[in-house]
């Protein structure tokens, strides 16, 4: 199996890739294969925010970045199934989580096109203070993009707006609450109309917005855990660091530090 064409028919072709997954086709290559694939992505970008330490660290976070993410997912997942599950939603746990590595993958994809950049600054700026900041907007960013893309995809499919054929002379209802919405009748084009919403769709559309939140929280504090992935100039190597602070003060910190040096 082509691990990485799985993935390339999902960044040429997304809306196709999701539509399978919504019908069940091939879940386990998909899985399988957005799973190996996206790990080997984010490995690669973790051994090189590693170099900026020592080779010990490079083989370090090659390891600690995609277990990152991956436990992220593990941690996170049952919650969004059971809940969707309890409110009406018929997906199966495989298929939430394909769609989660769907996600995954693309921001994956995404760490590791700025892998260019981010060795050139190694290289160029022998800076370890503005190199975590650095990664933490390309983090942030990728991060961003993943999360929203999880939620177009994994919006409740009878909130989201159907294309309709529309003829002329063509008329569609407008009622209060903007339930549904007046087409132009002179227009020969497809518009959006949108569904009547149910409130079980409403819930668990609102379940979705607190998890994406919740799944960006449990990973900042998981990446703090699982700290430190990019090793700090003249200390040891080590695996782990004592469990103090927290990621938000330790980004402020290192903004302070760049702006009165």
């Amino acid at each position: 199996m082509n691990y990485f064409t799985v993935l390339i028919t999902l960044l040429r072709d997304r809306e196709n890739f999701v539509d399978e997954i919504h019908h069940k086709a091939r879940l386990k290559t998909k899985i399988t294969a957005l799973l190996i694939s996206s790990s080997i992505f984010l490995a690669i970008y973790g051994g090189i925010i590693g170099a900026f330490a020592s080779p010990l660290q490079v083989f370090s976070s090659a390891i600690k970045l995609p277990a990152l993410y991956l436990i992220t997912l593990i941690i996170c997942l049952p919650t969004l199934y059971f809940f969707n599950a309890f409110f009406g939603s018929k997906q199966s746990i495989s298929q939430s989580l394909a769609l989660l590595l769907t996600a995954i993958s693309i921001t994956a994809v995404l760490l590791f096109s700025f892998a260019p950049v981010t060795l050139f600054f190694l290289i160029t700026i022998r800076n370890y203070q503005f190199f975590i900041l650095l990664n933490v907007v390309i983090f942030a960013l990728t991060g961003f993009i993943g999360i929203s893309y999880l939620y177009q995809i994994m919006r409740p499919e009878s909130e989201q707006l159907e294309l309709s054929p529309v003829t002329s002379g063509t008329l569609v209802e407008e009622k209060a609450e903007s339930d549904f919405v007046v087409v132009d009748a002179d227009q020969k084009s497809k518009k959006r109309v949108i569904k009547n919403v149910d409130p079980a769709v409403k819930t668990r559309t609102n379940i979705l917005r607190f998890w994406l939140g919740l799944y960006a929280f449990v990973g900042c504090q998981l990446a703090w855990t699982l700290r430190p992935f990019f090793g700090a100039p003249g200390q040891a190597f080590e695996l782990f660091r004592p469990r103090e602070g927290n990621f938000y003060l330790s980004v402020i910190q290192s903004l302070l530090e760049i702006l009165t040096n």
